[in-house]
């Protein structure tokens, strides 16, 4: 499943995805001035390093009674691909670096059980009852479901009938299995025509969602049918099948029925075994009105004419083929008007369908890349697609970003169709990155599948990982590679660097739990994990080791230790050995580095990195095998990595080295100020690339959050950056300027003055030197660097900009639709919001509400929330409940009033006032309820802020939401230690450079 950015709510502000684009590679930087650096001390001596890393590790061997010491790791540098690096356990080998700096081509571009039996014949499992899983019994294991089901679009319920094959593994009375909002008519053990056996009562545990059919008679081990007639609600909570509602051409409402089984609401749908771990095969009939279209995983095995039960009149039963193998949540059907465009590229055919609502020539650009990314995908992955078809689907209503149901993949509208007209070069990137993601998921997910929810992370880290591997080989244009950093893994280092975060494998112990954990750890730490083994094997020792496991693994459930035996068979290296303690623990490391020049070494020690800067003793216990990846003007060496506290490694010459080469390794690094004043003068010297001076000043303003060292310390280093010529480092520049801004969002004006001018004097000048004028001529990279100065400048108070916005503006809402390009949109309206009134308020609404394109109405309420007079303010509050915006949608404008500080505040007053109205709408989503809360709790930065959260949620019952309630309270008081740390320092800095009032 594909989540959308937005759902991603950062509590560090971040320059959207739409807007952080991949960028080329250039090397010219300014010198970077010194950082005035604290280093915490650590609460672990020396000397207890062995032992702690025996009692806390994973690397289990008769043979190591004291820590590995890894050596012998060599790579040149490239996207993913990299040369083998050797085993930690390995002997070390002379090696040489390679000088060479270039970039290669990669390969062509979000326990209990195993499988009982026979894969070919069943999905069941043998639960571990020591893992404390909430199961259902598995006295009987299903093989096959032949499903029957009638929508009723007058009522919103349907009607349904299930037969249930079962292998039963031991006598049994009894029948549990899980059900939600479906009401049971009847269950009856048939053979054949046959009643052997009827339930004598149907009970229902509300809290584990389980019905439970008594029978009459025990049926017998061996083989057995269940059927089961059931009504169900065609609801509105984008869960299970669900009604979506568009605008028809004519301006009538249209209705059609979908899904969204994932994680827990095939139960919603009918009567199963909503585990993962049972998978089974489907047989779908699903009976509507003849003009409507009928779709499912599979393709048509027939189509027959038969009496609706409903309404009596005569409908058309259509009947799809048997699925192979699968688990309940990849199950798909939808019935409704659609259109659908089809290419035969590929060895199955392909289709993109929408709703009449939508353009269907808009979903071009889908259909032709899905076709080349499934040959792709066939070729890496060494298995060819085995379904019959492949569609896509564009739905107007849809929780996440889009599900990869097995040859049904749902999206959101604007995540399939692209209007090259209407939308922007990031816009194609995105809609190229969700594509392929779906698209990887085929494989990894829906071929071979995660045997419970805590293997999430096996899913959503390979498929992302996929897609910028898949993007990268189709568009090198593009650099995704280098955005990796600035994206991906900064996404996973801000939520991991939270008290409250989790490990890759989390533990869950009931399905209810798991919407929680769709977040930056399963899907960007996971790929950033799955990228650094992908660097330490090489790629295609990794992606050898992955065609493996989809051969061992085709249509069965796994562990994340079967993708290391895979990997490791592959590769001869201890991966599971390296790989578990990334996995299975929280966090990751800070590594500090000192350098002695007398014998020319350098000594690096790892602790625990938290935000709020306050690592406790016992938080820090973990020993992580960090591999260092040491550049040097020889190249980079990867022979060095650090599985102790702390160690010493000899460096050639120290008057130029970096750690963490490229950023493939999952660690910040905090080093002496000298040392940061050095590599500015390197990166003038083209010694650094992208990635390295992009995650350079992450690591660098993230060390300042959590106090290793001072803020005006980073503002010094990002004002040395005036002359960087790569987008990528600027979108990092900008981003950091706007994590301090928002943590001083309630400070003195004269200090949120003076970092706004700031901000100005660093972009204005560039931004007038690229323009903010777009021609064919422009490069997908190049657009995105015109667009984010523009907007940059302008949000910052560059009037010459603000006045062009102005004018363009007016003239797109006069009716010049190419007076805004596509590119700066969000820009140009979100100047209009900030100075101007009610009269832009005004236009920008009506723009939503006329505008038939769903990118540009998403734009319209991603900014409304900009204008912040009072009445203004309560009139995007109002907009949100009204109803005119989806359900979907609600954080677009809610979000908006994050940029400031009364409608931060006013955010939360609203949420307090109308929350039996927002959780009542939002409860059948928990993933955006939990965004909701996040979206209108974390921009707070007060104590006393903190308090009014704790105190309102303290009567409530957040279970569906805890984590990240929890994150956003993380975050806030994070921002209350750092402002109230460095407040003084700020404020100096501000004076000092001359950007207080006057400026």
């Amino acid at each position: 499943m594909s989540l959308r950015a937005s759902y991603r709510v950062e509590s560090l502000p971040r320059i959207s995805t739409l807007a952080r684009v991949r960028l080329r590679s250039l090397t010219s930087l300014n010198s970077l001035t010194s950082l005035t650096t604290t280093l915490p001390t650590s609460p672990t001596t020396s000397a207890a390093t062995a032992s702690l890393w025996r009692r806390n590790h994973s690397w289990r061997s008769p043979a190591l009674t004291t820590p590995p010491s890894c050596r012998s790791r060599l790579t040149t540098y490239s996207s993913l691909i990299s040369v083998p690096r050797t085993s930690p356990f390995d002997k070390a080998r002379s090696t040489t670096p390679s000088k060479t700096l270039i970039r290669h081509c990669s390969y062509r571009r979000q326990n209990m059980c195993r499988l009982a039996g026979d894969v070919e014949h069943t999905g069941g499992a043998n639960p571990d009852p020591t893992k404390g899983r909430e199961l259902l019994p598995t006295n009987v294991i299903p093989t096959h479901y032949d499903v029957t089901l009638e929508p009723n679009f007058d009522k919103f319920t349907f009607e349904g009938k299930v037969l249930i094959d079962f292998d039963v593994k031991d006598e049994t009375k009894s029948i549990s299995l899980h059900t939600i909002d479906l009401d049971i008519h009847s269950a009856n053990i048939k053979s054949g025509d046959n009643v052997t056996s009827s339930s004598s009562a149907i009970t229902y545990d509300k809290s584990k969602q389980v019905s439970k059919i008594d029978l009459q008679d025990a049926i017998p081990t061996g083989k057995a049918q269940l059927e089961i007639k059931f009504t169900g609600q065609l609801n509105d909570q984008m869960a299970g099948f669900y009604r979506s509602t568009y605008k028809k051409p004519d301006g009538s409402e249209g209705v059609l029925a979908t899904t969204q089984m994932e994680a827990n609401d095939c139960r919603r749908a009918f009567p199963c075994f909503d585990e993962p771990m049972h998978k089974a095969k489907f047989t779908v009939t699903l009976i509507a009105d003849k003009h409507l279209t009928c779709l499912s995983n599979m393709d048509v095995a027939s189509e027959s004419e038969v009496q609706s039960e409903i309404s009596g009149s005569t409908k058309k039963a259509v009947k799809f083929n048997t699925t192979p193998l699968m688990s309940t949540y990849l199950v798909a059907f939808i019935i409704g008007e659609l259109n659908y465009i089809e290419t035969k590229k590929f060895r199955v055919p392909i289709r993109v369908y929408a709703p009449p609502s939508s353009d269907i020539e808009h979903g071009r650009f889908s259909l032709s890349l899905a076709a080349r990314t499934l040959e792709y995908y066939e070729k890496i992955f060494g298995a060819d697609f085995p379904l019959p078809k492949m569609d896509m689907v564009a739905i107007p209503d849809f929780a996440a970003g889009a599900m990869e149901n097995w040859g049904l993949i749902t999206y959101r509208v604007v995540d399939l169709m692209l209007d090259e007209k209407a939308s922007g070069a990031a816009m194609k990137e995105r809609v190229a990155e969700v594509v392929q993601h779906e698209l990887a998921h085929q494989w990894f997910g829906n071929l071979v599948t995660m045997d419970w929810w805590e293997g999430l992370w096996l899913n959503e880290g390979f498929a992302t990982l996929m897609s910028w591997l898949s993007c990268n080989y189709f568009y090198p244009e593009w650099k995704v590679w280098e955005n990796y950093v600035t994206d991906n893994l900064q996404s996973a280092l801000g939520l991991d660097s939270l008290r409250s975060s989790h490990p890759i494998e989390v533990p869950v112990k009931r399905a209810s739990e798991v919407d929680q954990i769709f977040d930056a750890i399963s899907y960007s730490k996971g790929s950033c994990v799955l990228r650094m083994i992908s660097t330490y094997l090489g790629e295609e020792t990794f992606l050898e080791g992955v065609r493996r496991y989809i051969k061992k693994h085709a249509y069965g459930n796994t562990q994340t230790e079967d993708l290391w035996a895979a990997l490791e068979e592959a590769s001869g290296k201890p991966v599971k050995e390296i790989m578990s303690i990334w996995t299975k623990n929280v966090g990751f490391p800070v590594v500090q580095v000192t350098e002695n020049p007398a014998d020319s070494t350098i000594q690096v020690k790892q602790n625990r990195f938290l935000r709020t800067g306050d690592t406790k003793p016992e938080e820090d216990q973990v020993l992580y095998p960090v591999f260092l990846g040491l550049r040097s003007k020889d190249g980079v060496d990867d022979s060095l990595t650090l599985t102790k506290r702390e160690d010493v490694f000899k460096v050639k010459d120290l008057d130029f080295f970096k750690l963490n080469a490229n950023h493939t390794s999952i660690y910040r690094t905090s080093y002496t100020p000298e040392r940061l004043t050095k590599l500015g003068q390197s990166a003038k010297e083209g010694l650094l690339t992208v990635e390295d001076r992009a995650g350079m000043i992450a690591d660098a303003g993230a060390l300042a959050v959590s106090g290793y060292q001072k803020t005006s310390g980073v503002l010094n280093l990002l004002k040395g950056f005036d002359t960087e010529e790569s987008f990528v480092v600027w979108s990092e520049i900008i981003a950091r300027v706007a994590t301090v801004q928002s943590a001083w969002v309630f400070e003195d004006k004269t200090v949120k003055d003076g970092l706004e001018a700031f901000v100005k004097e660093l972009v204005s000048e560039r931004a007038h030197k690229l323009g903010w004028t777009f021609s064919d001529k422009d490069g997908h990279v190049e657009q995105q660097f015109k667009s984010m100065l523009f907007g940059a400048a302008g949000m910052a108070g560059d009037q010459a900009i603000i006045a062009a916005s102005k004018e363009m503006f007016n003239k797109y809402m006069d009716g010049d639709k190419s007076a805004i390009h596509p590119n700066i949109r969000g820009s140009v309206f979100s100047m209009a919001l900030k100075y101007g009134g009610k009269e832009e308020y005004d236009k920008v609404l009506n723009f939503f509400r006329t505008s038939s394109n769903s990118d540009e109405r998403n734009t319209a309420l991603r900014c409304i929330g900009r204008a912040k007079e009072p009445a203004l303010i309560k009139s995007t509050l109002d907009l949100v409940l009204s109803g005119e915006v989806k359900s979907q949608d609600l954080y677009l404008p809610a979000s908006g009033l994050r940029s400031h500080a009364e409608g931060i505040e006013a955010l939360f007053s609203w949420l307090t006032e109308k929350w039996p109205a927002i959780s009542k709408r939002l409860s059948g989503n928990a993933p955006i309820l939990g965004s909701m809360v996040t979206i209108c709790t974390s921009s707070f930065a007060k104590p006393e802020q903190l308090k009014k959260v704790e105190e309102f949620f303290d009567g409530i019952e957040t279970k569906s939401f805890a984590q990240p309630l929890a994150q956003s309270k993380d975050a806030i008081r994070s921002k209350i230690s750092w402002v109230e740390r460095d407040r003084d320092d700020v404020a100096a800095w501000v004076k000092e450079n001359g950007y207080g009032a006057s400026s």
